[in-house]
């Protein structure tokens, strides 16, 4: 299901365990009352770019509701990955709540809600952040 912007979109998906466990382990992470966003440098010279990883858990909802939102939140990362570091693997944590903020304020609040935390992941460590 490739679209014309992004014709890898398969290929730009974490689905591995490990690779998952190492952006938990090694990677850095921000979060807010909806989302929590972890980041991790693959350093790969030309690699395949930017990897998006997704968790979604029970608590959210039934499979309807659960899919609904990782399908929201995939379209959003890419609508907001022009500004991101080619080569790093993410991996996006939805809260309990987010299926609340997509039926109230649509795309516009996830975009915000993710857009906060990719302007927070970006600013280097030594640097005071506002939340």
């Amino acid at each position: 299901m490739a679209s014309e912007r992004r014709p890898d979109a398969r290929r730009r998906r974490l689905s591995r365990s490990g690779d998952f466990d190492r952006v938990y382990r090694e990677g850095s992470s921000r979060g807010n009352r909806f989302l929590v966003l972890y980041s991790f440098a693959r350093g790969e010279a030309g690699g395949d770019g930017s990897r998006l990883g997704l968790s979604v858990g029970r608590k959210l909802g039934k499979a309807v509701v659960r899919n609904k939102v990782k399908r929201a939140i995939r379209e959003v990362f890419w609508e907001l990955s022009d500004d991101l570091a080619p080569g790093d693997d993410y991996v996006v944590v939805a809260r309990p709540g987010v299926e609340e903020l997509l039926e109230r304020e649509g795309q516009a609040g996830l975009r915000r809600s993710l857009g906060e935390l990719l302007e927070a992941q970006a600013q280097p460590e030594g640097e005071e952040r506002l939340s």
